[in-house]
């Protein structure tokens, strides 16, 4: 097992990082505070993984919320679902609320623990890989608004996440090569040893060798925690985590999360981010083109394939919480590093919009 340790000045903790730790008794059960535990999970991951956490917390008061699995579930409608049930059964602050799944269950049981009572304990155990390199770290919680995602939301830290790349096996491909779409992120955001790992061990991370997979999923965690650690509430450099994902979002959104895996829409919106960074010379036809093949060798896609309007592409852009003002604010590469840039200059960016919906 590798151990990580996420340094937040208020509210440090451990991102414990391995295989079979679903089946360790005592792991769980020593972040569970209070006497009720509450599972909040899906309908696809329950089945699998809910009995066998259960059993680790036995001796608690245990209580389950299944919501529908898809993105189109990080609702209203869920989020009252599962604080409606905790105010029903009588949950205290104390009480621990357990998210069991991948990114949208992450995120919406995260945004339910912040609010209820102002927030009680919250454990991540994340089950797909794109929810263990990112989502699960770093406190960032939400559900979907019509207009845009994850615009209702709030920064919660957990007590403790949980990653058992054991749950991998059971991952679909296509939901299991999304998940490179966050970790392609880092590499570009410059740590060169996930570079070198996704280049190199590329058949082993085919086989889902578990070694291989633990050491990516620690360098991911370990450069997105000391990000987080600078800028817990993305004030300035953590917003650098969110390359692609100006793009990513209103391409979810206008498809309605129907058409394409949150990794797979980050794959696209980085390509998007690559070709915005070479029109304004910031990076040469070489980086773009390098950055493609590693995209396509992992099975992501790099164009949208479908026509989509310019003209509401960018209206749902101009939403992003990232914007601080009339101009859009997107993180672009330069060279070896990333960079925010306010960009006014709309044409540009509906240039871009333009050649990847054609």
């Amino acid at each position: 097992m590798r151990l990580l340790q996420l340094p937040l000045k208020d509210n440090p903790y451990s991102i414990h990082i391995g295989s079979g730790l679903l089946n360790d008794s005592s792991l769980l059960k020593s972040y569970c505070d209070g006497d009720n535990v509450l599972f909040v999970t899906n309908e696809t991951i329950a089945p699998i993984y809910l009995d066998r956490v259960k059993n680790s917390v036995a001796g608690k008061n245990i209580h389950q919320v299944i919501i529908a699995d898809g993105e189109v579930y990080k609702s209203r409608e869920s989020f009252f679902k599962i604080i409606d049930y905790l105010v029903e059964h009588g949950f205290r602050r104390n009480d621990t609320l357990i998210a069991l799944g991948g990114g949208v269950i992450g995120d919406l049981s995260g945004f339910a623990a912040a609010s209820y009572q102002r927030g009680m304990n919250l454990v991540q155990i994340p089950t797909s890989l794109l929810s263990q390199v990112d989502s699960s770290v770093g406190g960032k919680t939400a559900i979907n608004h019509q207009q845009g995602k994850n615009l209702v939301g709030a920064f919660y830290q957990p007590s403790a996440v949980i990653i058992d790349v054991d749950t991998l096996d059971t991952l679909p491909d296509r939901e299991y090569f999304s998940g490179f779409g966050e970790i392609i992120k880092y590499a570009l955001l410059g740590e060169a040893s996930i570079k070198r790992l996704l280049s190199s061990q590329i058949d082993k991370l085919f086989e889902r060798d578990r070694k291989t997979l633990i050491e990516l999923i620690y360098l991911s965690c370990q450069m997105k925690s000391e990000i987080v650690a600078k800028d817990e509430k993305e004030k300035g450099e953590r917003a650098l985590l969110n390359l692609g994902h100006t793009f990513a979002h209103a391409l979810e959104t206008l498809t309605e999360y129907k058409h394409y895996l949150h990794g797979e829409a980050v794959a696209i919106g980085i390509m998007m981010a690559l070709s915005l960074s070479k029109i304004k010379n910031l990076i040469d036809s070489q980086k773009v083109e390098e950055y493609q093949q590693l995209l396509e060798k992992l099975k992501l896609p790099v164009n949208i394939q479908r026509k989509l309007s310019v003209d509401a592409f960018l209206a749902v852009m101009t939403k992003d919480k990232k914007n601080q003002s009339k101009a859009l604010r997107l993180v672009l590469v330069k060279q070896d590093r990333c960079i925010l840039k306010e960009e006014p200059n709309t044409q540009l960016v509906a240039d871009v919009i333009q050649e990847f919906t054609a």
